[in-house]
């Protein structure tokens, strides 16, 4: 009888070290907090420039446009986007410039937008 060698492929033992696990959790992207952009309903603005309105700022489709002047109408304020604080910062800021709605006589200027964090 001739002696058999067999060969058993062991695992690979993987240590981390404090250091390296370190290094893991720093390289892992954190998730920015998210804000709401947040309308604010008045009288002084028609559903038309509400529509138009989250057309050119947010490229929302028209239908879309209308369900938040629906929503601003009948609840007092509507959240049209939810992003980063910079972008919605930017975005309330648009929408505090848009100007006023040509359709309504008595309006003096822009509708009122503000952010808030979204709870977590």
């Amino acid at each position: 009888m001739s002696d058999q060698q067999s060969m058993v492929a062991e695992p690979e033992v993987v240590v981390h070290t404090q250091d390296e696990k370190k290094l893991e959790k720093q390289n892992k992207r954190k998730k920015q907090p998210r804000y709401n952009v947040v309308l604010w309903d008045d009288t002084d603005h028609s559903y038309d420039y509400v529509v138009l309105m989250m057309k050119q700022l947010f490229h929302h489709p028209i239908e879309t446009g209308f369900q938040i002047a629906k929503q601003v109408d009948k609840g007092g304020k509507a959240i049209c986007l939810t992003t980063t604080m910079e972008h919605a910062e930017l975005k309330r800021d648009q929408i505090h410039a848009f100007g006023k709605d040509d359709l309504i006589a008595r309006c003096t200027g822009s509708m009122s937008a503000t952010i808030e964090p979204v709870p977590e």
